[in-house]
């Protein structure tokens, strides 16, 4: 059955005040589809805290609200957050204009990897259809935004994926991906970019420091926090 995609902006002659709660809906809906990717429960804490630089909690509470009376997500029994078909397309098409962003900007404009997740950020919500068409015509090879995530309808995330902090010690790792939530942290990408620690890079966990987790690159000894550790996903091989 299609699903019929729901586009939240606050443009076309609302105001600001609709705007902002618009937005912040958008944004939502967005955190909700990419903590879904994870194919892990999404509870509502984990909404706020991802949110926790945009607005109050109260705030995202009531836009939460606001997508599940709209249809777009709905709560179980035990009060997991699930994306509705509705809102699983709206989602996949905000995250499909922003990777592809992401990939423009990245391999177009040559814009820095570590300023790219924040930039598309700012400019999805506004693309026009006909610049989206274009941008779409330019990265038709793209399958994955610059941090190894799927683009909408061109790919998706590996279900033998696993997060670095539960790969075995001493085996390889082949990272495919950075976390979103990463992105919302620009010193951890530029951390990460300035230690070659990115999509396709191979990896050998070792045993863990005291003062974090402990991988090996080429000849190079790297100690991750672990909250940086948990932004990587890819495979381990024995």
């Amino acid at each position: 059955m299609t699903s019929r995609v729901v586009y939240l902006t606050g443009a076309d002659g609302i105001d600001d005040h609709t705007s902002e709660r618009d937005g912040l809906e958008r944004a939502c809906l967005e955190v909700v589809a990419v903590l879904s990717e994870r194919r892990e429960p999404v509870v509502t804490p984990q909404v706020v805290h991802w949110m926790r630089a945009r607005a109050l909690a109260p705030s995202i509470v009531l836009a939460l609200r606001q997508l599940e009376q709209k249809g777009l997500i709905r709560r179980d029994d035990a009060n997991i957050v699930h994306l509705t078909d509705e809102g699983a397309a709206a989602g996949a098409q905000i995250l499909r204009r922003r990777r592809l962003l992401e990939r423009f900007l990245n391999d177009t404009l040559k814009v820095p990897w570590h300023e790219v997740y924040r930039e598309a950020k700012h400019l999805e919500p506004v693309l026009s259809p006909v610049m989206e068409a274009r941008i779409e015509a330019l990265t038709e090879q793209a399958t994955t935004c610059p941090y190894g995530n799927p683009i909408p309808g061109r790919s998706e995330t590996h279900p033998n994926e696993q997060r670095l902090i539960t790969a075995p010690v001493d085996a390889w790792f082949i990272i495919s991906r950075i976390d979103e939530e990463a992105g919302e942290d620009s010193c951890a990408l530029q951390f990460l970019w300035t230690r070659g620690l990115r999509p396709g890079t191979p990896l050998i966990r070792r045993p863990d420091a005291p003062d974090g987790l402990v991988v090996q690159r080429a000849d190079r000894r790297i100690v991750l926090s672990r909250r940086i550790a948990r932004f990587l996903w890819g495979r381990s091989k024995l």
